[in-house]
């Protein structure tokens, strides 16, 4: 038989122990298999401000050199000796100012010659004009006179002899000889009056027109003596300062090669290749400034030409600034920084461009910061953009709490913290209050 025995004490509070226990683990089994665990609110701290209401100009940048205002290669157009140079490298001269002259001692020789011939030639057109031509004329009138009153003499006569024959006082010999003599007075008065016709019409104007021909050929002559003289005097066409001499009295200046080099630096150009759009932008007239090597202040400058036309190999438009330079203080050939100012905007409503953002379909939108501290996006119309700011024509107000910083890849809802800047940086910033 099985013995039965009673339960000690000891047994009495393991038992409730037990009961205790089971339904402790039963409670904390279920609440594991069916219970989740809060998480904790995400906070971002950002940076944002309100929009700004001022004014806003575009800037277009460019790499240049500084070029002279004009500038003038003086090649002799003959080839001779040097024979006197008047300026140095460096000199000021004036447009006009002799520089240099060349060996023409035969050059002036053949320039007097010609002259001689010239005067010779004047003398004759005078001579043919004034005496000859007007001779002839007056010869030929003459003789055509004549011979009109000897045709009217001998037209008298005959009239004079045919009344003497009708009344039989001479025989008629006599009138045929009257006859004979005024057929031939007729002839000479046609001859000489043809003549007469001939010196006015044609004899006299080409008689004009050959002496004026002569006179005509010999200045040409003395003329171009005269220019192969001046080749040999080299003047400056421009107002400029010498920056070039490329030989020293004695040696040969060749025909077509470079003497002397003058250059107007008094205001100096700076030329640069910019884009159509950007070009389209500009007016001229517009400011400018330039950044010159070892000037440590920007130099004013505006813009005096805008090309009509594309370059054909870059398909950029070349611009030209001028800079004022009447001390010469800026030399030619200076690389420098051009920046250029083109459309401007008064008050216009600006944010940091960094707060732009750009969607795949090239849309701009921005992140705000609404009254429930959650970011919301906003699409945004951008007008200017320039030096870190940007111009918003529509999509927001000056109300608005833009984020600047800390808005790349933030979602819509995202609860935020605004705080200074640089703190957003600071570690533990961007964590709430219940991960601490």
């Amino acid at each position: 038989m099985m013995r039965v025995t009673s339960p000690t004490k000891f047994d009495a509070v393991r038992w409730r122990l037990a009961a205790l226990i089971v339904p402790v683990c039963a409670a904390a089994l279920i609440c594991g298999c069916n219970g989740k665990e809060a998480a904790p609110t995400v906070e971002v701290s950002v940076e944002a401000a309100h929009p700004e209401v001022g004014a806003i100009s575009e800037h277009i940048q460019a790499d240049a050199t500084l070029a002279p205002l004009a500038q003038a290669a003086l090649s002799p157009k003959i080839s001779a000796p040097v024979k006197r140079f008047y300026v140095q490298r460096g000199a000021k001269v004036k447009a006009g100012e002799l520089l240099a002259v060349l060996e023409n001692r035969d050059l002036e020789a053949a320039a007097l010659d010609n002259k001689g011939a010239y005067t010779a030639a004047q003398a004759a057109y005078q001579t043919a004009t004034k005496a000859q031509v007007p001779e002839d004329l007056q010869k030929a009138q003459l003789d055509l006179a004549q011979t009109k009153a000897t045709l009217d003499l001998n037209q008298s006569i005959v009239n004079s002899r045919k009344q003497l024959f009708s009344e039989g006082a001479i025989p008629g010999r006599d009138l045929d000889t009257a006859m004979a003599t005024l057929v031939q007075a007729q002839a000479a008065y046609e001859t000489a009056k043809k003549h007469l016709e001939g010196v006015e019409s044609v004899g006299h104007k080409a008689a004009l027109e050959s002496a004026k021909g002569q006179l005509t050929s010999a200045e040409g002559k003395y003329l171009g003596a005269e220019a192969q003289v001046s080749y040999s005097e080299i003047r400056s066409p421009i107002n400029g300062v010498v920056t070039d001499r490329s030989l020293f009295a004695g040696e040969t200046a060749p025909a077509g090669t470079p003497l002397l080099t003058v250059m107007d630096t008094s205001a100096l150009l700076a030329k640069v290749h910019i884009a159509l759009a950007e070009a389209q932008r500009l007016r001229v007239g517009s400011p400018a400034t330039l950044q010159v090597p070892g000037v440590d202040e920007p130099v004013p400058a505006k813009v005096s030409l805008i090309s009509p036309a594309l370059d054909p190999g870059s398909t950029t438009v070349e611009v030209w600034l001028r800079v004022e330079n009447p001390k010469g203080t800026y030399k030619v050939g200076t690389p420098v920084h051009v920046v250029m100012e083109g459309r401007s905007a008064q008050n216009a409503l600006l944010i940091p461009s960094g707060a732009l953002l750009t969607a795949q379909d090239g849309s701009k939108s921005v992140m705000v910061v609404g009254v429930d501290s959650v970011a919301h996006s906003r699409r945004v119309t951008v007008g200017l953009v320039d030096d870190g700011k940007a111009q918003i024509d529509a999509g927001i107000t000056a109300k608005d709490l833009v984020i600047y910083s800390g808005n790349y890849g933030l979602d819509e809802g995202t609860k935020v913290k605004v705080v200074s800047p640089g703190d957003a940086e600071k570690p533990g910033a961007g964590q709430s209050g219940d991960d601490k």
